[in-house]
């Protein structure tokens, strides 16, 4: 039930992060956009979702995965009214950026979540094969339900669309979730505190390089803002670097650089997803001004991806692991949206859905449905799991336990050495003392006359 909350939580960044796609030109129309501001509807969303993922998961490790979750949750739901209320480019922007800090909150903690309530590492297949079909395949979905919304209503639906499902998120995150140690113990908070000069260093430099990249759309990539903005953001990050290294208690201890297996496989996600979503992006533009589709046959075009991931995603891809290994299928899988993408770089001005649209959105979907997952069990690898409270408990009784035997063996080995009985003690004692040897009958006279008495 827990998978289920937060799989309704990615579900909701994922639509958010694609629906808008088919929407942008009635947005333009209705609120007077420029074809250069139009940009930001995406991009305000991206720059605070992006920066502030890593301040949003120390926060969960200090103050609850399950508190900073719901948090997020709310945040995005509110921003999510607010951007479908707004009347004017400035609001729906201020709100699109609110929106990407809520994401960020929830995002941040929800692969912490599954990995904590699935310790099995099969039970942890299954959740996270849910978990990548949410995330992949619910960026098709946000597509064909953004131009199913935008033509039977209007673009302002598309973020109502997440009010329904946040309130549900909401209400079953708190009965479903289980409160984690951090939420049980609030004033580790206190304790370990927040790095807040490293949160705002990283979080910043974060901002201005996605705002660096931004910029390079209209500038060009050797143009003065682009490079002053990219070395501002080389010049906070190395200050950040410098920071983490000197102080006790990091927002990001630099020991993790080097889990080899966790930074290139989120090196290789990043790339992955670059194409990807830049596919989305670029697929939609091609065939609603090229291919003249509407928003609802933009996407239902994107189908065969769908489909194919949510096919991979009911258990086939944790068999395939099982059988060939993570690294095989992950380079299978990448290859094959290769395939795909090169199918689409042969589309034209005439070039019909079937086949080559539709065996393209199909290479990629197989392709992103087989390595997603791989990349993830990769990823984990190197990392220390942690262990729910049941478990945690259990290991310091076990240690306990063993604990209080090792007492009790050098209580043993103690009365062997030191000890003797009372037999002996007393023959040896009266052999050695005749004056010991003559107290003693007299001691037991008087204690039975006592007793006698």
């Amino acid at each position: 039930m827990a998978l289920a909350v937060v799989c309704l939580a990615q579900l909701m960044i994922v639509l958010d992060t694609t629906i808008v796609n088919v929407a942008l030109p009635a947005i333009q129309r209705d609120l007077h956009f420029s074809q250069g501001n139009l940009t930001w509807v995406i991009n305000a969303f991206l720059i605070t979702f992006g920066s502030f993922l890593l301040l949003a998961g120390r926060l969960g490790d200090l103050l609850g995965r399950k508190r900073v979750f719901l948090t997020g949750v709310v945040l995005f739901t509110a921003a999510s009214a607010l951007c479908g209320l707004a009347p004017s480019q400035g609001v729906l922007i201020a709100a699109r950026f609110a929106q990407g800090i809520g994401a960020a909150l929830q995002a941040s903690v929800i692969l912490a979540i599954i990995v904590t309530e699935f310790p099995q590492p099969a039970d942890r297949a299954r959740a996270m094969s849910a978990y990548v079909f949410v995330a992949v395949a619910g960026g098709s979905l946000g597509l064909l339900a953004g131009g199913a919304l935008t033509e039977a209503l209007s673009w302002h639906w598309i973020f109502f669309v997440n009010l329904p499902i946040g309130i549900a998120t909401i209400a079953l995150g708190r009965a479903l979730i289980p409160a984690d140690g951090a939420q049980t113990r609030p004033g580790l908070a206190r304790k370990n505190g927040v790095d807040w000069l490293g949160s705002i260093l990283v979080t910043l430099s974060l901002m201005i390089a996605v705002y660096a990249i931004v910029q390079a759309t209209s500038h060009g990539w050797g143009s003065p803002q682009v490079l002053g903005f990219g070395g501002v953001a080389l010049a906070l990050m190395g200050a950040f670097l410098t920071l983490e290294s000197r102080i006790e208690n990091p927002i990001m201890p630099l020991r993790i650089l080097r889990l080899r297996s966790l930074i290139g496989a989120s090196a290789v996600r990043g790339f992955l997803v670059t194409g990807m979503y830049s596919t989305f992006f670029l697929g939609t533009l091609y065939l609603e001004h090229v291919r003249h589709y509407s928003a609802l046959q933009t996407g239902l075009a994107f189908m065969p991806w769908t489909v194919t991931v949510a096919i991979l995603s009911l258990g086939v891809t944790a068999r395939l692991i099982n059988r060939f290994g993570p690294m095989r299928l992950l380079i299978l899988g990448m290859g094959t949206v290769i395939v795909g993408l090169a199918l689409l770089a042969t589309a034209g001005v005439d070039t019909a859905f079937f086949p080559t649209i539709f065996l393209a959105y199909f290479a990629i979907g197989l392709g992103i449905g087989s390595a997603f997952m791989p990349l993830l069990t990769i990823a984990m690898a190197d990392v220390a799991q942690g262990h729910t409270l049941a478990g945690s408990l259990v290991s310091g009784y076990h240690l306990a336990f063993a604990a209080g035997a090792a007492s009790i063996a050098i209580g043993i080995v103690i009365a062997l050495t030191v000890l003797r009985t009372r037999d002996d003690a007393g023959e040896q004692n009266s052999a050695d003392d005749p004056e010991l040897a003559r107290y003693i009958p007299l001691e037991a006279e008087r204690v039975l006359e006592r007793q006698a008495a």
